[in-house]
């Protein structure tokens, strides 16, 4: 039986077991390791791969009584960097989407001998604007988010699922999306969010040394290009991949421009994502 932390965080170790190199993916607000699967397939072949749930999330039980503690990302990095002593992983490439990819950074400052490299899709370090920085999000719009959550969760959802997604064509993306937002009781997405949005980590940005790749779509209603170009400009050994895609799921809606992208920099050959 798994020690209950990787019991709690539902981890699965997959791909080829006996692999010198390791991909850890962490998944953004709303979803679960299941978002990872068809980029994840792409690297079974090649790499030992180690998947999970953050608190709150998937089919474990919800935040409960620690829910004060998960009021910032630091306590998910703090949660991923136990998950990885008690796997012993050591120069683990991880792989992060959206909030996933600042709690893959935390981590990685907080035990630099856990992360030789990292990929963040769509990660910003602030989503607030800030006088000389635009993150995307005014006061107002948070004020807005947070009301709509409290009044009315199932219906926020349905409505915030298909900007986030994009791809107004592929309309059961943004379904499947909606469908695991209502899966996380509201009083844990309430936190995840304000944990989310009331982040500044832009200070942490230039303390980064690992080599980092950042994958941007071309559009995405949460994290603007000049973020990413933020981030390109204070991580010192980051370098951005611009995609041919839309919405803030890439990995999702465009799995194998993330794959290529994540080849190219672990400078491997991919197995080809399903369509």
């Amino acid at each position: 039986m798994p020690p209950p932390l990787l019991e709690r965080h539902q981890v699965r170790i997959i791909g080829r077991l006996d692999a010198p190199d390791t991909l850890v993916f962490v998944h953004g607000f709303g979803t679960s390791q299941q978002a990872w699967q068809a980029v994840a397939q792409a690297f079974e072949s090649s790499h030992r791969l180690v998947l999970l749930n953050n608190a709150g999330c998937g089919a474990g039980a919800g935040l409960g009584a620690q829910r004060h503690r998960y009021l910032n990302l630091r306590a998910y990095a703090e949660d991923l960097v136990a998950i990885g002593a008690a796997l012993d992983l050591q120069g683990a490439t991880l792989i992060g989407h959206s909030a996933g990819a600042m709690i893959c950074a935390l981590a990685a400052l907080r035990q630099p001998a856990l992360a030789r490299r990292l990929v963040l899709i769509g990660a910003s370090p602030r989503y607030l604007d800030a006088p000389g920085y635009v993150g995307g999000f005014s006061d107002a719009d948070l004020n807005a988010l947070y009301r709509a959550v409290t009044l009315n969760y199932e219906q926020w959802a349905e409505a915030f699922a298909p900007v986030m997604m994009g791809n107004p064509d592929r309309p059961a993306l943004a379904l499947r999306l909606a469908d695991s937002i209502k899966s996380i009781p509201p009083e844990d997405a309430l936190t995840t969010l304000c944990a989310i949005f009331q982040s500044d980590h832009r200070a942490d940005l230039a303390q980064l040394r690992q080599p980092t790749l950042l994958i941007q779509a071309h559009e995405d209603a949460a994290v603007p290009l000049s973020v990413a170009e933020y981030m390109l400009d204070k991580i010192p050994h980051a370098r951005l991949a611009l995609i041919e895609a839309a919405g803030h799921l890439p990995h999702v809606s465009a799995p194998q421009q993330v794959v290529e992208a994540i080849a190219d920099f672990l400078a491997v050959q991919p197995l080809a994502t399903p369509p």
